[in-house]
């Protein structure tokens, strides 16, 4: 059940759920991109979260009131799936992995936690397309959910100082891709060797939240060939 807030004068916040879930993520980014397009000109600031969209806008060039009836507009819509009105539900983005202990010092510890060998994480981890749920921590660090329960991990109890750009980490039940070097606590299963942001392109990532992910399996040429690096020793 849709519920809208004022946050402040210029500002407001639209609660779509209260757990993460994919279907849930998806309207929030439907909604942003429904709410961008009516008001092209009205809008300073559409923030994207799991389960929820913050809407800052210019009080000269719309309204409090005339933002929230349009949000209850858009609630019969979204309850329909995406392709029965049209409407786009995101794209879809492949991200190349090379998936071994040289890219991903914990894939191994992975596997034995879970009682699966190295081949079934990795296919476990490479079969889902996962869904963009938020974009924060970092720019370009896209939180992706769900993971196959099976191979859900924690996150480290001790973060590590430095986890290279392009790591591939699980935790709990979401998966992400560092896009730069950073510290991190996630279990590292790979390594993308794609550039995933980039202040000077536009757009800076190639994530927006509603979007789908899902990961292509390679080898240590391929990584090679693509730029990609050796988890430092």
């Amino acid at each position: 059940m849709m519920r809208v807030a004022p946050v402040s004068e210029t500002a407001l916040i639209v609660y779509l759920g209260h757990r993460i879930d994919p279907q849930v993520t998806e309207q929030v980014g439907r909604l942003a991109r429904f709410v961008k397009t009516d008001f092209p000109d009205a809008l300073i600031e559409v923030i994207p979260s799991y389960t929820s969209l913050f809407i800052q806008f210019h009080p000269r060039k719309t309204s409090y009131v005339a933002l929230e009836q349009a949000m209850l507009q858009y609630q019969s819509v979204l309850a329909q799936p995406a392709s029965e009105h049209g409407s786009q539900s995101g794209k879809l983005i492949t991200l190349p992995v090379y998936y071994h202990p040289d890219t991903g010092p914990d894939l191994a510890a992975v596997a034995q936690a879970c009682g699966k060998s190295v081949e079934e994480v990795v296919t476990l981890h490479s079969q889902p397309s996962y869904t963009v749920c938020a974009i924060g921590f970092a720019p370009g660090f896209a939180f992706l959910a769900s993971v196959d329960p099976a191979i859900a991990m924690p996150r480290h109890a001790e973060p590590r100082l430095k986890v290279p750009a392009g790591s591939v980490g699980i935790a709990n039940a979401q998966t992400a891709v560092y896009p730069a070097d950073s510290p991190g606590g996630w279990q590292i299963i790979g390594n993308c060797p794609q550039p995933l942001f980039s202040p000077n392109r536009e757009p800076m990532t190639p994530f927006v939240v509603g979007d789908k992910v899902k990961f292509e399996p390679i080898d240590r040429d391929r990584f090679l060939a693509l730029g990609g690096t050796l988890w430092p020793h």
